[in-house]
């Protein structure tokens, strides 16, 4: 017993400098493989409140009219619905590129007028800054550091219409690129007549977007209308009774889909196609 103690003590003690040794060691974590996700838990993680909400709601309403009528179609439909109409009804992304070809008219207006006082360009490009609409603002805030920053001109007006990426922005870099490499005075002249190309440029993408409204219209009223009439038949009559089998749900989700692409594919029309770009790596790549 007394020689089975010092032993115990020993191996507990040799224990504690091993343990201390492992405690001071540096702790370098191991990395964490990268999560993989799928694409409908990206598309989920990227909706916004408001569309989280109404996914949820709709679901807990297709969940219950599942339990209470039998229409397990309906665990599907509406989520979908919820989802899918505000954005097939709704207007294409024209107005906000409208709104931007609109700034660039009235800032390349105001830029001709201060040239029009005799200054340079870099000089007059900084004083523009704090009269530059909205749209563009932090593409012509991004200019002006460059040139504060001592870039060269012409490098910074081509990243300047690399960041407004649109073919009217091409064409006012374009024109102040010349008129950076000849320093001509007639600048302001130019400008004045690029401006009023660009505003009817934009009166011709308004009266445009005009008529591309006119379906838009009648395709919200024609659903609004077959919903109240498929909800109304519903509760009334027997004309959805052979949808009430598995076969007639298979059969209207088919139909419902078929309904949905003809929307995308009015939306996808009516949004047009931008004209594409003379200036810009993908231009330079092109002309190779």
């Amino acid at each position: 017993m007394n020689a089975l103690l010092p032993a115990v003590f020993g191996a507990l003690t040799v224990l504690g400098i091993i343990g201390a040794g492992l405690a001071l060691r540096p702790y370098t974590p191991a990395p964490k493989a990268p999560r993989v996700t799928s694409p409908l838990q990206r598309r989920l993680t990227g909706l916004s409140p408001r569309s989280r909400v109404a996914l949820a709601v709709s679901l807990g309403a297709g969940v219950l009219l599942a339990l209470l009528t039998g229409w397990l179609a309906a665990v599907v439909i509406l989520p979908a619905a919820a989802l899918g109409l505000p954005y097939l009804l709704s207007a294409p992304p024209a107005e906000a590129r409208i709104r931007r070809v609109e700034a660039m008219e009235e800032w390349t207006r105001s830029l001709a007028g201060v040239l029009g006082a005799g200054v340079g360009i870099e000089q007059a490009l900084t004083a523009t800054l704090r009269s530059t609409p909205e749209p563009i603002k932090p593409e012509v805030t991004a200019l002006v550091a460059r040139l504060r920053a001592r870039w060269d001109t012409e490098v910074a007006l081509r990243s300047f219409a690399d960041d407004l990426d649109d073919v009217t922005g091409d064409l006012v870099a374009a024109n102040l690129i010349l008129a950076a490499r000849r320093r001509n005075r007639s600048l302001a002249s130019v400008l004045q007549g690029v401006a009023e190309s660009v505003a009817e440029d934009v009166a011709s993408r308004r009266r445009v977007e005009a008529g591309r409204a006119k379906p838009r219209g009648s395709a919200r009223l024609v659903t609004a209308f077959s919903l109240v009439v498929l909800l109304i038949l519903a509760f009334t009559g027997d004309y959805i009774a052979p949808y009430r089998t598995g076969v007639g749900q298979i059969v209207l989700v088919f139909l419902l889909v078929a309904y949905a692409a003809g929307l995308l594919w009015m939306r996808k029309m009516a949004e047009g196609k931008p004209l594409p770009r003379f200036l810009g790596p993908d231009a330079r790549a092109g002309a190779r």
